[in-house]
């Protein structure tokens, strides 16, 4: 599901004339290392991402999906964002190719 969920994501982030450039998840999260163009409002990137991966992965993984643990909804309502204009890429990188992700 969490390489579906990169597919879809880099899909919309290439809508928005952005860069999708690590993804990885855990059982609860994701991690994305997006570069966007100064034009588009973060707010409304993320809330795309959400939503359109949402949609997908509900009618892509109906069977798997326990919709009474997520109380109606894939993802919460909150998001973080930060900026690494300081830190070298590769380190944010490394980041967030190191989580775990589910077996």
């Amino acid at each position: 599901m969490l390489t579906r969920c990169e597919e879809i994501m880099r899909d919309v982030c290439e809508s928005f004339e952005a860069e999708l450039r690590e993804f990885n998840g855990e059982g609860d999260h994701v991690h994305l290392l997006v570069h966007y163009p100064p034009k588009v409002a973060l707010s409304k990137l993320v809330n795309s991402l959400k939503g359109v991966s949402s949609r997908y992965l509900r009618q892509e993984y109906t069977g798997t999906m326990n919709r009474a643990i997520m109380h109606g909804h894939l993802w919460a309502p909150s998001y973080f964002a930060g900026s690494c204009g300081g830190a070298p890429l590769q380190v944010v990188k490394d980041y967030i190719e190191n989580q775990k992700r589910p077996a």
